[in-house]
């Protein structure tokens, strides 16, 4: 802790939430941010102000504009090429371009220019910052309670559940400790290997890591404190309970977490940057939290012996037999019992439940959405989002930005031009004053009066930089229609050109965002199908518990779906919703099978399939239910940020969660294996030789 500590402030310092920093090498938008600061001799990042009055602005008010906009320059994070005020064409708006330094907190640069704005303009008019600058000083915004709230929330839920699981005051605390303590240590590792550049890290990253971390430490520490207090009651000594508790614990504690890794690194094969980043920082997140789990805990819990569980303390009862054991776990007897007593009826209504839940997935809108929207917030950026596209056209400011050869420009600009969607084209020249120049059907216009000399493009390499303004909003449909318009008709029967700029980046990250759930969905299911199918040793059950929660994870989706369209309000998905959503769900709900099914099959090998499924429900069922409370709460703390993103992988995850813990792990999966007998252990030893 005093070392990883000082961290938890610091992991801001070696993140990023640039989209086009995790787009693909080979991607076009990330070609053409790499190409265009050589042609505008800046790679500065655009904030556009944006001020509207309810009554027309006239002259004077527009040589106040421009004076307020001027006085701009004495903010340390503002350019030098202010562009001059524009007036709208209804004269109700006035619009200016001020360049940020890409490497200054866009977040303080922009409440700067907003602060020193509402100082300097007259009354009766407004001033939003939006455009790219504005937009990412929102995301900085949203993703400021990460170090304090999200952790604060999160650690409050774990220790109010722990309070009610243990009734003992100092057991949550040397739980919560074990936590926080491996969440300090990965901090320290990961914030080392960013700042050497080895890792790549985010907002919603960062976040995610804090969740992982707490919730998969504690789960851990739910198991092995259940073995040990076990163990007291068998064995007098302290030490030896500590032996023969973390003996108990391993196996299931290293499956468990090793399939969480071994699921979360398939991660590595997605394009996106931003996927294949998680998956080394949460396997370290994981690796880390087993670790604590099982040095950490124990070593506490041995200094502290039966006193860790006081006023509960466990009594030494070496004589007590297996089935004052298993009345020691109650209602989970109980409800063992139960599905022993009908096994085939309950799992198929339970399967065609889930089953019909499943359907709502087809209500998901997961193909993207809007830049505007990302944030739940308030949102200045938006609202002069929307303020600029009532009185100019919407695209201004973030252009389409076409990198083609020199000699391409004319034919290039006419493919332009011809676009619905495009409403002007500039081409990049450092003759004319605002560094660019109009291109029209006749060809590059003056920049000046009749008369005054064409100017020359800038030319890099042979090749030009050409701009459309779009007529709608850069995050609209409208807009990645006209994008997606113009490549076909590039590739199709245009010049070699790049496209890229906000819209297409946007529409890049979706693209690679679909590719990569297509591939490393089938991947993350065979790589936890053959891990499991080691650790229990046969082929059946393992087949059958990928089954169980591939459909729990459907239903997770359904449901969820349903809420975000119906309830919540959310106006669609990204497309790396789902494949989040899975990768979690299937790596940490495949968890509370592996708990069951490892103590099923330890307690089959004594007693024969039919009383392990009931002794291993019985008793694990406290401590896995404890578990899944625990990380459906901590997941759940993550839609205090407020980013949808976030907020959606919440509701999904902590959903899929408690459905695993409570309707897949304790009626289907256990009445599955009562139904099919000792047949679920084929082709191993358990299966050739078991009682049924």
């Amino acid at each position: 802790m005093a070392l990883g500590g000082p961290y938890f402030g610091r992991v801001g310092e070696v993140s990023s939430n640039d989209r086009t920093a995790y787009l693909p090498e080979t991607a076009e938008a990330t070609e053409v941010s790499r190409l265009a600061p050589e042609f505008t001799g800046s790679d500065e990042i655009p904030a556009i102000v944006v001020i509207t009055s309810e009554e027309q602005i006239d002259s004077p008010a527009v040589e106040q504009i421009a004076a307020s906009i001027e006085a701009l320059r004495d903010l340390e994070a503002v350019g030098e090429e202010i562009s001059p005020p524009i007036p709208s064409e209804d004269s109700l708006a006035v619009q200016a371009f001020v360049p940020l330094d890409p490497d200054a907190d866009l977040g303080e640069a922009t409440h700067a220019i907003e602060d020193s704005l509402a100082q300097d303009l007259p009354a009766g008019l407004d001033a939003h910052v939006t455009g790219p600058a504005g937009f990412s000083a929102d995301l900085g915004d949203a993703f400021a309670g990460i170090d304090g709230l999200l952790l604060a929330v999160a650690l409050a839920a774990v220790l109010v559940i722990l309070i009610l699981v243990y009734r003992s005051p100092l057991l949550p605390l040397i739980v919560l400790s074990t936590s926080v303590s491996a969440l300090c240590v990965a901090l320290l590792i990961i914030w080392h290997l960013a700042d050497a550049g080895a890792l790549l890290l985010s907002g919603q990253t960062q976040g995610i890591l804090f969740i992982l971390v707490i919730g998969a430490a504690t789960d851990y520490s739910l198991l092995y404190v259940a073995r040990y207090r076990d163990e007291l009651r068998r064995l007098r000594g302290r030490a030896e309970a500590t032996r023969a508790a973390l003996r108990g614990t391993l196996e299931p504690v290293l499956a468990s977490g090793g399939t969480v890794i071994a699921g979360l690194l398939c991660l590595l094969l997605s394009d996106l940057k931003s996927n294949s980043a998680l998956g080394p920082v949460a396997a370290i997140g994981i690796a880390v939290a087993m670790a604590a789990a099982l040095t950490f805990l124990p070593a506490v819990l041995l200094l502290c012996g039966r006193a860790a569980f006081w006023p509960r303390r466990p009594r030494h009862e070496p004589d007590a037999d297996e089935s004052a054991e298993l009345a020691g776990h109650g209602g989970w007897g109980r409800v063992a019992a139960a599905v022993q007593r009908r096994p085939r009826p309950l799992w198929i209504l339970t399967a065609v439940l889930l089953g019909l839940a499943c359907l709502g997935v087809t209500q998901l809108q997961a193909s993207g959405v809007a830049q505007s929207e990302l944030v739940l917030t308030e949102s200045s950026a938006r609202d002069g989002q929307v303020a600029l596209g009532e009185h100019f056209p919407a695209g201004a400011g973030s252009p389409v930005q076409v990198i083609t050869a020199q000699e391409d420009l004319e034919e290039t600009a006419e493919q332009l031009l011809a676009q619905d969607g495009i409403d002007a084209v500039t081409v990049a020249s450092a003759d004319s004053p605002s560094g660019s120049a109009e291109v029209t059907a006749e060809g590059i216009r003056p920049a000046g009066p009749p008369g005054a000399p064409v100017p020359e493009p800038t030319a890099v390499d042979g090749q030009v930089l050409l701009q459309g303004t779009l007529t709608e909003a850069p995050d609209s449909a409208a807009a990645e229609e006209t994008v997606r318009a113009l490549r076909a008709d590039l590739a199709a029967d245009g010049p070699a050109a790049l496209v890229g700029g906000v819209t297409a980046t946007a529409i890049d990250t979706n693209d690679a965002s679909v590719h990569d759930r297509a591939l490393i969905i089938p991947i993350v299911l065979a790589v936890i199908l053959v891990i499991l199918m080691l650790l229990l040793r046969a082929i059946l059950a393992p087949v059958l518990l990928i089954a169980t929660t591939v459909l729990s994870f459907g239903t997770a989706m359904g449901i969820s779906a349903l809420l975000f369209d119906h309830v919540l309000g959310f106006p669609g998905a990204d497309p790396a919703v789902p494949l989040f959503g899975f990768v979690f769900l299937v790596a940490l709900g495949i968890d509370y099978n592996i708990f069951l099914m490892t103590r099923v099959r330890e307690e089959a090998l004594r007693h024969g399939t039919a009383d392990g499924v009931v002794r291993g429900l019985a008793v694990t069922g406290g401590v896995i239910t404890s578990a899944g409370l625990v990380l459906a709460a901590t997941f759940a703390a993550l839609g205090v940020i407020p980013i949808l993103f976030l907020a959606q992988l919440a509701v999904i995850v902590a959903l899929g969660v408690l459905l695993d813990t409570f309707v897949v792990r304790t009626l289907l999966v256990p009445a599955l294996v009562l139904d099919l007998g000792k047949v679920v252990w084929w082709p191993s030893r358990l299966w050739r030789e078991g009682a049924r």
